[in-house]
C-alpha cells in the first residue's frame, strides 16, 4: 500500500483493530461503537441521556451538557457527541465560537426507521384488536 505506514488501514487505524475492538488511543478502554450499527450507539446511557436533553432543549453547547454530566470532563462528552455524529443521529453548527448539537431527524429515520417499520403492522394490528375488544364490550375496560 503506496503511501501507507506498515500496520495501518486506509482510516488510520492498526490493521489489528477491527471497527469492533477497543480503541489504541481510547484511555478508558471503552471499545467504541461503529456507527454503523445504531442500536449499539444508544446502547450507552450517557448518548441516551444526550439524545434526552437534546430532545427537551432543541440545542445545545458542550459546555452545557458537560454541566448535566458532573462525572465526566467536556472531552468525554465531545467524545459521546463524535460517536452520536458519525452514527448521523446529531447534527451540528458552528455559532461564534461554540458548537452547537441538535437531533437529527433524518439521521434517526435512516437509523431506525427500517427497523421501525417492520414493527408498525404488529403494533396496527395489536391496537386494531384492543379497539374491537372494547368496542364489543364497553363495560369490560
Amino acid at each position: 500500500m503506496a503511501g501507507h505506514h506498515a500496520g495501518l488501514r486506509a482510516r488510520g487505524r492498526p490493521a489489528s483493530c477491527p471497527a469492533t475492538t477497543v480503541s489504541p488511543w481510547s484511555r478508558s478502554g471503552n471499545a467504541l461503537p461503529s456507527p454503523d450499527d445504531p442500536f449499539r450507539v444508544i446502547a450507552d446511557p450517557t448518548r441516551r441521556r444526550i439524545l434526552d436533553l437534546l430532545a427537551e432543549r432543541r440545542t445545545l453547547t458542550v459546555g452545557e451538557l458537560a454541566a448535566e454530566f458532573p462525572d465526566l470532563v467536556a472531552s468525554g462528552i465531545s467524545k459521546h457527541l463524535m460517536t452520536l455524529r458519525a452514527a448521523g443521529l446529531v447534527r451540528s453548527e458552528k455559532l461564534g465560537r461554540n458548537q452547537h448539537y441538535r437531533i437529527d431527524p433524518e439521521g434517526f429515520d435512516r437509523a431506525f426507521g427500517e427497523w421501525a417499520h417492520r414493527y408498525a403492522a404488529y403494533w396496527d394490528a395489536s391496537l386494531a384488536r384492543l379497539r374491537a375488544l372494547a368496542e364489543r364490550d364497553p363495560g369490560s375496560m
